[in-house]
Order: structure tokens, then C-alpha cells, then sequence
């Protein structure tokens, strides 16, 4: 860690900013930006989440409250890392809304209905 002042110390790998699109981050004396549309896991994660970043070793980032590994190279340069998943986020909430339809046009349950005799 190096010192910024007396009794203050600045980590390798620092979180300075959480906007709407993405996160600025701090490696070593590098400035990087993180956007959410290239790293979706971060998107719906808390600052707390966020910030609570470490840097095993000098090419390796990890948010342990999120289990996320990212190599610095990763942020620099994403289009050499493409996402491997192709899932929309949209194609899950689109099956549990069927699911939810679909369990509320079912027979609600309760007591059973007496069947009709025939007479």
C-alpha cells in the first residue's frame, strides 16, 4: 500500500466513483473505467458491493462479495474478452412471467369442487 498522508493509506485497487453507466476504478496509478454494458455482473450489484475490491496480484482484480475475478487486461481492452454467455436478461423475466400467468389462470385451490351426478 502506499501513503497518501499521515495515517492514511491508499489501496492498489480503489473504487472512486459509481455513476449510472459504470465505475471508475483505481489500479496502482492507473485511472479505468468499468461500464456496466460490458460488465454486466456488476449492474444491479451495491456500492458496498462495488467498492469492496481487491488486488491479489498486479494483473488481478477480485470483488469477494460479488465472487468476481477480472483481469486489469479485461477492463482495457473488453473486446479481446467477449461475454461467452449470449442470455438476455429480459429472456428470464419474460419465462417467469409466463410461469406466473400461467399459475394464476389454473383452477385456484382450495376445497376441491363436488363432481355432478347424473341423474
Amino acid at each position: 500500500m502506499k501513503s497518501a498522508a499521515p495515517g492514511r493509506s491508499i489501496s492498489p485497487a480503489e473504487v472512486t466513483n459509481v455513476s449510472p453507466h459504470g465505475f471508475w476504478l483505481f489500479v496502482g496509478e492507473r485511472q479505468l473505467f468499468v461500464p456496466f454494458k460490458e460488465f454486466p455482473w456488476f449492474r444491479e450489484a451495491s456500492v458496498r458491493e462495488i467498492t469492496n475490491v481487491q488486488l491479489p496480484s498486479p494483473h488481478h482484480l477480485y470483488w469477494p462479495d460479488l465472487d468476481i475475478d477480472l483481469a486489469v487486461e479485461s477492463i482495457e481492452h473488453p473486446e479481446k474478452y467477449p461475454l461467452v454467455s449470449q442470455a438476455q436478461p429480459d429472456d428470464r423475466s419474460k419465462a417467469t412471467k409466463a410461469r406466473r400467468q400461467a399459475a394464476t389462470n389454473r383452477r385456484p385451490r382450495g376445497r376441491p369442487s363436488r363432481p355432478k351426478r347424473a341423474r
